[in-house]
């Protein structure tokens, strides 16, 4: 693992020595793709697998999947007993969280999972304090909450991002709109669709390619995309989760600097002690998530209220509902009434490529054999 960490460390050398201008674009590029893929080995070595560790096996549960994420004493196990009752234990010392602990909580009909991770220091992507194990569940989370304490400085949030994108987490973005196929002949060829490349050339895309050993690929832009994009599409292992940044104890700081922390964007201060700002927490994570509910309707009964469907909101079709109840419901069905904002009358009839609203409700008409 030295020698892969000394490799890193040459050519983020040589690539801060290295001048950008378009003569060394391809060369910058080049040097970027080498990076990543060491990384990638560092992340997962090819050695064989191995068990995640004690306490990071956490079984999925409920609806979504929240992790929390942080330095060391920053509140993380006191947010978590404040929002599921689970008890973490808290006390006035660093890594007193050493194992992964999960608890539940529900918001608008929806089981929600929450993560104590432990604490994560500078350099736990690359191993140090079981940073691995901490930052590869993070990747299996549907939202990723950074815990800060608001009274330290705001670098932190800084050094965690580096750590989760060095993991290959990409955080409140979009994931890059490029087609990337490889081929059997015909070299390199790329093309634009809506947009214009200004940071990339000919050059650039052909040297990050043959640094994955690439000869032949047909790419397809349709966005002015950076080499870091390009790399991403290319190694293909990235998770794009949208993050939200907790400003816990704000107790402890004034007024004005609360004025000044609340220009950090995607956030939310609260106070975990106090219990301050909860309910708006509950909120903003059920915005990020971006789930709909749907209710069902047995035959000849009335809605069931009580256990909604949840379904995420893009591409929210009665196909995507019937397998979140069933995978076999499919094979079965014949129509679907529906009653709703979606329903253009109510109810109406409709097939499975429909797609559906919030609080929607849905009658499965089955196929009679």
């Amino acid at each position: 693992m030295s020698s892969t960490q000394e490799k890193i460390k040459e050519i983020e050398e040589e690539m801060a020595r290295t001048q950008k201008n378009k003569a060394t674009s391809a060369h910058l590029g080049m040097l970027k793709a080498k990076l990543a893929k060491l990384k990638r080995e560092l992340i997962a070595p090819s050695g064989g697998g191995g068990k995640t560790g004690e306490g990071f096996d956490a079984k999925k549960a409920g609806d979504a999947r929240v992790g929390l994420v942080g330095f060391p004493s920053v509140g993380k196990s006191t947010l978590m007993s404040k929002l599921t009752g689970t008890e973490s234990l808290a006390a006035a010392y660093h890594f007193t969280t050493l194992t992964c602990i999960p608890g539940t909580y529900k918001y608008k009909g929806c089981k929600i999972q929450l993560l104590d991770l432990p604490g994560i220091i500078e350099g736990a992507k690359d191993g140090k304090g079981r940073g691995r194990q901490v930052i590869g569940v993070a990747r299996t989370c549907n939202i990723i909450l950074i815990v800060l304490d608001a009274s330290q400085p705001m670098t932190h949030k800084l050094l965690i991002e580096k750590e989760l994108e060095g993991f290959g987490i990409r955080l409140n973005k979009e994931r890059p709109n490029i087609r990337f196929t490889r081929r059997h002949k015909g070299g390199i060829t790329y093309s634009t669709i809506g947009c214009k490349l200004t940071h990339l050339d000919k050059k650039t895309i052909t040297a990050v390619c043959r640094e994955y050993r690439c000869s032949n690929a047909e790419i397809c832009f349709k966005q002015d995309a950076t080499v870091d994009e390009l790399i991403d599409v290319v190694e293909g292992n990235r998770v794009y989760t949208p993050c939200i940044y907790v400003l816990n104890m704000i107790d402890k700081i004034t007024i004005e600097e609360l004025d000044l922390l609340s220009q950090v964007p995607h956030y939310v201060p609260i106070s975990g002690g106090h219990g301050w700002n909860f309910d708006l927490l509950r909120e903003k994570i059920w915005e990020y998530l971006d789930y709909i509910r749907i209710y069902t309707k047995p035959r000849g009964q009335i809605p069931d209220y009580s256990s909604p469907v949840v379904i995420p909101r893009g591409n929210a079709t009665v196909e995507k509902f019937c397998l979140r109840i069933h995978k076999h419901l499919l094979a079965q069905f014949k129509n679907a009434l529906v009653w709703g904002t979606s329903a253009k009358h109510n109810p109406q009839r409709v097939g499975k490529d429909h797609v559906l609203a919030d609080e929607d409700v849905v009658q499965i008409i089955k196929r009679i054999k």
